[in-house]
Formats: structure tokens, C-alpha cells, sequence
């Protein structure tokens, strides 16, 4: 088996931009038009742009837009391979590399919440998987019901319990995991993430980033458009094509925001518009989420997503934190 190289700490990723916020909320638009104002390379900070074949649910950037301004860490696993947060970490730094090498500065766009703590915290070095234990619990999982399954969690790690939804099935499995296989709760050995030698919750070292904030009704509203302009553009379709892919979708690439709902709707479960109406009702509830976990990481500030000139205002508050 391969040795993992050691994982990257926020020292790192010193001098980088990140631009982050709930889903729906324009960061890849604003992304484009900083990077090509400022000389910056695109690193995708989403767990399901990484993916080849997930490009309509997951608002990947056009063609067009991929040409415009180097993007890094998009459709680099076929969607049956896993990717960890610890896999990501290190290609994030891989990618940081060639950018400075370029003279170019890192700009991390994306909302997902692991990869944005792992960036600005660090990541504390997780147990090996245990593939049977893990084949195990899934099976567990499938005859209990997720409900029940996540009550085994809370049992054992409710802190972590508290944290994760009964359907986010993979993150519960893999609680479970850490936990038969070390004895402790998965939530006391990500302690290191706050602790001195991975920077804090409060201060990284010269990682600059902000989270654009909309107004509540703006965003719900925003996020029910595009889900009405993903499915316009194919996105049914798409989910009719991973079907027919040489291997099936990994766990992680199968609970992509979105996709869940319409294979139902393949299957004859639900009709169309009730699949399309979970989708907006679901997006909506982790777009919601998303939102009260970046406010409780109190290092990045938010930027008013509506002010007229707000790729200045980004561009401000990215400067006063390098002078800070």
C-alpha cells in the first residue's frame, strides 16, 4: 500500500484568497471576475466538482469559463472512486505549488464545509478504514433504518450525533468506524483541530477569505431558480447517464445535493415535480446550515453579497486581513 504523504497544515496555504458561502450563492461568477482582476488560479473547495459526470447538479463552470481562468481540482476522480478530505487536503497543496510556481495566487472557491475547516484548521490524522468493519456497518445501516442507525452514534458519540444529519449515512458509518476501532469518540480526537500546531477557530495564519452573505428570502429564492435552470439544461438526464456508467457511484458522489431525488424518480417513486420540489426544499435546508456553520468559525467576515460593488468590497476585506 502506498505511504500517504504527510497531511498539510494552514501554513501551507499562507497568502491564499478563499471565497466561500451557502450553495446558490454566486461564487463561482464573482470567482471568475477577482481571478482575472487580480491574477489568480480557481482551486474548487467543493466535495462534488471533483467529480467527472456530475456537472449539471453540482454548477460546475462552463467550458467557456474553465478556458478563462485556470481551475484546479475539478473532474479529477471518476465518480465510483472515494475522495476523503485528506485527499483533497494534499492535492490542494499540490495545486497550491504549481499556482505560486506560475506566480500566480491560490483563490479557493467553493462551500464545503470539511474542506474550508481542514484548510483553515488543519486535519488530525484519522484511523486507517477498516473496509469489513465498514462493509459491516453499512449493512447494519441498511436493515435498521438511518434513524435508528444514527441513535447507535448518539449512544456512543453524541456530540458527533448532534452534528450530523440521520442521512448523511457515510459521515455516521465512518463516526461509528473511528469509534470500534479506537474506542473514542471521533469528536475527541478531532480536538487537534483547535489546537495551537493547526492554527485556531479564530486566527489562521494569512489565509484570507470571506463568506458573501445574502439575505435569507434572496438566497431561497436564488437557489429555486437554478434548480429550475439545472433540470431546463439536462440535468435528469445526466442522472439517466450515471446509470449507465462501467462501475456504480460511489456513497459520497451518489448523496450529491439533488441526485438522491431525481433517481427516485427514475425508479418510479416519486413524480417529477415532487423529486424537483424535495430538491429545492433540501437545498435550501443545507444552504441553511452551511450558513450557521460558517458563523461559528468567527475567522472569516462576511461581505454583503448585494452591495453594487462587491468584488471591491471582497477585495478589501482580503487586503485588511493580510495587513492584520
Amino acid at each position: 500500500m502506498p505511504i500517504r504523504p504527510p497531511l498539510p497544515t494552514p501554513a501551507d496555504f499562507a497568502g491564499c484568497f478563499v471565497l466561500t458561502g451557502a450553495t446558490g450563492s454566486g461564487k463561482s461568477a464573482l470567482a471568475l471576475e477577482l481571478a482575472e482582476r487580480h491574477g489568480c488560479e480557481i482551486v474548487s473547495m467543493d466535495s462534488m466538482t471533483i467529480y467527472k459526470h456530475l456537472t449539471i447538479g453540482t454548477a460546475k463552470p462552463s467550458t467557456d469559463e474553465l478556458h478563462l481562468v485556470p481551475h484546479h481540482l475539478i473532474d479529477v476522480l471518476e465518480p465510483w472512486e472515494p475522495g476523503s478530505v485528506a485527499w483533497w487536503l494534499i492535492e490542494a497543496k499540490k495545486a497550491c505549488e504549481q499556482i505560486r510556481g506560475r506566480g500566480c495566487t491560490p483563490l479557493f472557491v467553493g462551500g464545503t464545509p470539511f474542506f474550508l475547516k481542514a484548510l483553515l484548521q488543519g486535519l488530525f490524522e484519522a484511523p486507517a478504514p477498516d473496509a469489513e468493519l465498514r462493509a459491516k456497518l453499512e449493512a447494519e445501516c441498511v436493515a435498521m433504518g438511518v434513524d435508528a442507525f444514527h441513535a447507535k452514534l448518539m449512544q456512543v458519540d453524541p456530540i458527533t450525533a448532534k452534528r450530523l444529519h440521520p442521512n448523511d449515512t457515510r459521515r455516521v458509518v465512518r463516526a461509528l468506524e473511528v469509534f470500534h476501532t479506537t474506542g473514542r469518540p471521533i469528536s475527541t480526537l478531532q480536538t487537534t483541530w483547535d489546537s495551537p500546531a493547526f492554527g485556531n477557530a479564530t486566527k489562521s495564519p494569512d489565509i484570507r477569505g470571506v463568506v458573501l452573505d445574502w439575505p435569507r428570502d434572496i438566497l431561497r429564492s436564488r437557489i429555486e431558480r437554478r434548480v429550475h435552470a439545472m433540470m431546463a439544461a439536462g440535468w435528469l438526464d445526466e442522472v439517466r447517464q450515471l446509470e449507465t456508467l462501467p462501475q456504480p457511484v460511489c456513497a459520497e458522489a451518489a448523496a450529491a445535493l439533488g441526485y438522491p431525488e431525481l433517481r427516485r424518480h427514475l425508479a418510479g417513486e416519486l413524480t417529477l415535480e415532487e423529486a424537483v420540489s424535495w430538491i429545492v426544499i433540501r437545498t435550501q435546508q443545507f444552504a441553511k446550515r452551511q450558513l450557521t456553520w460558517f458563523r461559528g468559525l468567527k475567522s472569516l467576515p462576511f461581505v454583503n453579497a448585494v452591495a453594487p460593488d462587491l468584488s471591491s468590497r471582497v477585495w478589501r476585506e482580503w487586503s485588511r486581513a493580510a495587513v492584520e
